[in-house]
């Protein structure tokens, strides 16, 4: 069951979790913002002509998962690949401007994956993706998997952020996982279809509904959960952290226990990268010491606050803190089994 938490207990994980190392290994990826405004309709074609007054840039993807970490405190080890660009080489920056570790940033043969988001009026108009995603081969995932192994070696926690950009290989994924049960180390996954049943031990596998069902080729149906532990014995998981949106999240045990979490956001205005910040903060809260259900609860917390921002955003322990103020033990899911 999902417990409350008190505030002395999220106050003490916390800043426990700005002690610990987390190691994440996935697919990076440099976010592009384009704001501007649109006054007419193009003349060669029936689409908006937007004025861009604005352009930031974000760190994406698995590089998001590494900026929530550095946000919470904690030192991040990032594991990934970027090409010989210009985007590689902002990716790395902005790393070291968060103080993640760069040493494990490998280079490659492709470029790196960049998407760009044109918003006008606070509506997105277009989203453009330059990316390659075939899984990386030869020399090149052969640094990665050695890169990795280092990675694994050193942290208190591990997370696998898969976007099937190519980097999370079986030749990835099946050393690190071994290496990080050898360590007894928490492993927080966030997977994608290609190598959805490759994570055999995980501690946290965190899709979302519809990645599960697709996986699965079934309907899950949370309000019934009999069929659960079948699930969970056939990804060989320790627990599922199923997201539902507004509907918040579902930790389903190994026993077929199952405690909901609902959300606390105040107001939802964009969910980019809400997922990323979940993702950080279980791994980092699991490094500090605390039960899967304690780290679900805080990540909810987290969550709530990110969807309240624009873009991919962080957020640190102190917003937490403020969450937990205002929502209190609404907001830590002392909801019933289902």
């Amino acid at each position: 069951m999902i417990e409350t938490i008190t505030r002395d207990r999220l106050i003490e994980l916390l800043e426990a979790g700005a002690q610990q190392r987390v190691a994440i290994i996935g697919d990076a990826m440099l976010d592009v913002y384009l704001r501007g405004d649109v006054d007419r309709i193009s003349p060669e074609a029936p689409v908006p002509v937007v004025r861009i007054r604005d352009k930031e840039l974000a760190l994406g993807g698995a590089a998001n998962v590494a900026h929530n970490v550095s946000a919470i405190g904690a030192m991040c080890d990032l594991v990934c690949a970027v090409g010989e660009d210009a985007e590689g080489q902002v990716v790395k920056a902005m790393l070291r401007e968060i103080e993640a570790e760069t040493r494990s940033v490998v280079t490659v043969q492709r470029r790196t994956t960049t998407k760009t988001r044109v918003i006008a009026r606070s509506q997105q108009i277009v989203r453009f993706d330059e990316e390659e995603d075939a899984d990386i081969r030869g020399d090149e995932i052969q640094r990665l998997m050695a890169a990795a192994l280092i990675a694994v070696d050193n942290c208190d926690a591990l997370v696998f952020e898969d976007y099937n950009k190519g980097v999370l290989t079986p030749l990835v994924i099946g050393p690190a996982m071994t290496q990080a049960k050898a360590r007894n180390i928490p492993v927080v996954v966030d997977p994608k279809y290609r190598n959805f049943f490759a994570y055999g031990g995980a501690t946290i596998f965190k899709p979302n509904r519809r990645e599960l069902e697709s996986a699965l080729g079934a309907a899950v149906d949370i309000e019934h959960p009999e069929a659960l532990p079948e699930t969970l014995k056939r990804l060989g998981v320790e627990h599922i952290l199923l997201t539902l949106g507004e509907e918040g999240m579902a930790l389903i045990a190994a026993d077929g226990e199952v405690g909901r979490v609902p959300t606390t956001a105040r107001e939802v205005y964009d969910v980019v990268g809400a997922g990323d910040t979940v993702t950080a903060y279980l791994a980092t809260m699991l490094a500090a010491g605390a039960t899967p259900a304690e780290a679900a609860v805080i990540a909810n917390f987290a969550a709530g606050v990110e969807v309240g921002k624009l873009g991919a955003a962080t957020v640190t322990i102190d917003e937490v803190i403020e969450a937990y103020d205002m929502f209190g033990t609404a907001g830590t899911a002392d909801a019933p089994l289902v």
